[in-house]
């Protein structure tokens, strides 16, 4: 088995999450602070061209376009309610090791089916190129 590396399990906690929020555009009179994004499991992702994309380090859901009245800990269950960190019943520093390491299993299986499909998606776009080149060849079009 894998050791657990720090690195993977750091975003459990809150500070943590918290100190990705720096530059995120939304920081008072607002619902969406980074205090409460950081407290509904969110981490800041941002893109060159989207400043407030925020992604649950957990279940990996990306979300962006965020409104100042919008609830993370709302907009999180709505776009991913199966996401089992904002399901927790309690924080984490009080969690059994049992109940880590269970919920640790499904993250990285989160992690793993993320991987797969964007494999999966690369493939079958390579597919339709490669395809539309062979169609091309066959009809003399090249």
């Amino acid at each position: 088995m894998e050791p657990i590396d720090e690195e993977d399990i750091k975003m459990y906690f809150y500070e943590n999450r918290l100190k990705t929020f720096e530059g995120w555009p939304f920081d008072e009179d607002c619902a969406c602070t980074p205090e409460n994004m950081a407290k509904a499991g969110f981490i800041h992702t941002p893109s060159g061209n989207s400043p407030d994309i925020a992604m649950c380090f957990f279940c990996l859901k990306e979300l962006e376009g965020w409104e100042p009245e919008d609830d993370p800990q709302k907009e999180h269950i709505s776009h991913s309610s199966a996401c089992q960190f904002i399901a927790l019943k309690k924080e984490v520093e009080k969690l059994t090791v049992e109940e880590f390491f269970k919920l640790q299993k499904e993250r990285r299986k989160l992690i793993i089916n993320k991987s797969c499909s964007e494999v999966v998606t690369k493939f079958e776009e390579a597919a339709v190129l490669r395809r539309a080149d062979l169609v091309k060849t066959a009809m003399g079009e090249e």
